[in-house]
Formats: C-alpha cells, structure tokens, sequence
C-alpha cells in the first residue's frame, strides 16, 4: 500500500521538527507548500499517492500554479518546499528516484535589502521621545537591533540573562533554538541598562527574564516593534520602506562595507549558509562602484 498524503505530511513535520530542528512557522510554511501539491491532484481529478508523482505530474502542477499569476519569488519559494519533500522521500527509501531533481528554480533576480545608513540611523534615535515611559526602552530596541543584526523574533525573545556585560556578547536563540554568541556595543549596553532602570518601575512584571516588556510588563509583540519603528521612521522623515530586518540587513551592510571577514558576519548573523551572507557583498560592491564613479579621474 503506498503512503498517503496524509501519513505523509505527518512524517515529512516530525522529520523537519526533530531532525530539522526547523520552527514552527517553517514547519507550517513546508507544509502549505505540499499542500498546494495535494490541492492540485484533486483540482485535476488525478488519484496520485506522493510516492507516485512523476516529473511531468510535477510540471502540470508548476503550469497550474503559475497560472495565477503567482510571483516569481513565490512560485520558487513554493518548488523549494517540494523538492524539500522528496528529498525526505527518497531519505525515507519511501521512492528510489527524486521526480524534482530536475526541475529547476525559476530565476527571481538578485533583490537588494533596503539598508538604512548610520546618519538615518542617527535620525531615527534622536527622534526617540525619552520624556516619555517606553523612550528609553524603544531607544535600546533600535541600538540593539542595530549593534547586534538581530532578527525582531529573537530580539523579543531577548532574556536579561542573555546579556554577559563582563564579555560584551549576548546569547541569542535563533532559528530551531540553535543559540550563537554576538558582540554587542558598550552604547546599546549603556542603553540597556538606562530602560532596565524604567523596567523596574512597571507596576506588575509577568515575564520577569525577558528583556524588552510592553507598558503591561509582558513581552513586546513582533508587530509592536514594527509599528514602533515604521512611527519612528516617518517622525524622521525617512521615506525608505523599512521594518526590524532593516537594522539587520545595514549592521551586515556596514560590518563588510568597513571590511569585516565574511564568515564572521555569517557567524553574527547566524545564518547557516554562508551563501545567504554573500548577498551582502553584493551590496558593497556596488557601493565600491558607487565610489569609483564618484572619485575616479577617468569616471
């Protein structure tokens, strides 16, 4: 009897869960990719098991998926995840060949990050109203975020017990609780502690080891610092679109522009390919470029 979508799915989750070490959002985006596999045999009234797809079937299906006009980026964020799942297939010796092998990516184009420069940075802290009782804690999120490239998940997962002031690295859990050490700034730590001081004056403290708390003494939400930031960027006048992951795309930009090692931002960063690093090169190189047009004699 051949393995059904179903029992499938269960499988392929609990392989990316213990085996990945993936995170839920992940794990749940892996699986709406193969879903969208599943919705497709039964939208064409085929009867096909996963161990029975076949490259033509797999074909059909990007056609079918591409005829909403999808983008690019997702249609190949989407062929990811399937191929993800057959390779698990074959893993699993549930099929003897991988009917993705040869399917190829569709090309997406190189998208540069928007990167904030540290004058914009600058802006934005001065336009921190410290007068008021999340200033100073809004002051150190951004110094935070930008000294030490982190992704907003982990900077709300952030614990006071992180902080190793004598060393001048925090302890940062990131994808699939892998946990790396990062050097952070004496002006962030500075800022750290000025909020610390306001931390202990909130009336009622439910997260006691978490570092950055809401007005409630809970911890900060993902969508209340993007709504902070996005309020501070236009009290700043800056009119880039840009979220928390800017601060960590212009601390990597920066860190290579100034000539820091690609590995070591790779390892700052914590990415697990250091291939995801080298997008950053990129970015440098055409600020070389943007130099050399600039103050060359023959440009």
């Amino acid at each position: 009897m051949s393995l059904g979508w179903s029992q499938s799915f269960i499988n392929f989750e609990t392989y990316l869960r213990l085996e990945k070490s993936l995170s839920g959002n992940s794990i749940e985006a892996y699986l709406n990719d193969i879903h969208k596999l599943e919705k497709f045999f039964a939208s064409t009234g085929k009867d096909v098991s996963p161990v029975e797809v076949t490259y033509a079937d797999l074909k059909e299906f990007l056609v079918w998926f591409g005829s909403g006009n999808q983008k690019t980026r997702t249609q190949a964020r989407v062929l990811s995840g399937i191929r993800a799942f057959f390779r698990f297939l074959l893993i699993e010796g549930e099929i003897t060949d991988n009917p993705a092998s040869l399917i190829e990516l569709p090309k997406t184009g190189l998208k540069l990050p928007e990167v904030l420069s540290v004058e914009e940075i600058d802006r934005i802290i001065e336009v921190i109203d410290l007068s008021k009782p999340e200033g100073h804690r809004n002051k150190a999120i951004i110094e935070t975020l930008y000294s030490c490239g982190l992704r907003v998940s982990e900077l709300v997962s952030l614990r006071i017990t992180d902080i190793h002031y004598g060393e001048g690295f925090v302890l940062v859990t990131g994808k699939g609780d892998k946990q790396r050490l990062v050097p952070v700034s004496d002006k962030a730590l500075k800022e750290i502690d000025i909020y610390r001081n306001d931390r202990n004056r909130l009336p009622v403290v439910y997260d006691q080891n978490i570092l950055f708390l809401n007005r409630r003494g809970r911890r900060l939400t993902r969508a209340m610092i993007f709504t902070m930031i996005k309020e501070l960027a236009a009290k700043a006048g800056i009119r880039k679109k840009i979220s928390p992951h800017t601060f960590r795309h212009s601390f990597a930009t920066h860190m290579i522009e100034a000539g820091a090692d690609l590995r070591a931002v790779q390892e700052m960063l914590g990415h697990e390919s250091i291939l995801t690093t080298e997008i950053y090169t990129h970015i440098d190189r055409s600020f070389l470029r943007d130099t050399l047009i600039m103050f060359h004699p023959r440009s």
